[in-house]
């Protein structure tokens, strides 16, 4: 069972959800970055580095055989926030590729440093299978 939440009256969000009721067996992932199976980061572009986060996430949430339309929620921890916007197409153009048109329940945080140096993006996600 999944729902979007819409308040009446509320304006529709683009490229997320208000909120999401979902019942179902629940994925959490940790914080995911964009370095490949290695741990090496192959670019300093924030977009790249997206595109590789969202599928690492993917490949997570394949081992619990959970798909990108199960996500309800993700966070986003990003080191610059005008890159951010400024490469905000380019991000748009790799999250449709890779999670299609699901859209959940999503905040974005602007953040001083993550754990690893070079990483300029990390995503938590959770999903419920329905």
């Amino acid at each position: 069972m999944r729902k979007i939440l819409q308040p009446e009256g509320w304006r529709q969000p683009k490229g997320y959800s208000n909120g999401i009721l979902a019942q179902g067996p629940m994925v959490f992932t940790g914080g995911i970055i964009g370095w490949d199976e290695q741990e090496i980061i192959q670019s300093d572009h924030l977009a790249d580095q997206v595109r590789q986060a969202l599928l690492n996430t993917v490949a997570v949430l394949n081992e619990a055989n959970a798909k990108p339309e199960h996500i309800v929620r993700m966070t986003w921890y990003v080191t610059d926030k005008q890159a951010y916007l400024e490469q905000g197409k380019e991000i748009g153009q790799h999250y449709r590729e890779i999670l299609g048109k699901n859209f959940p329940a999503m905040a974005l945080v602007q953040v001083l440093a993550l754990v690893e140096d070079k990483a300029k993006v990390e995503i938590e996600t959770t999903a419920v299978i329905s």
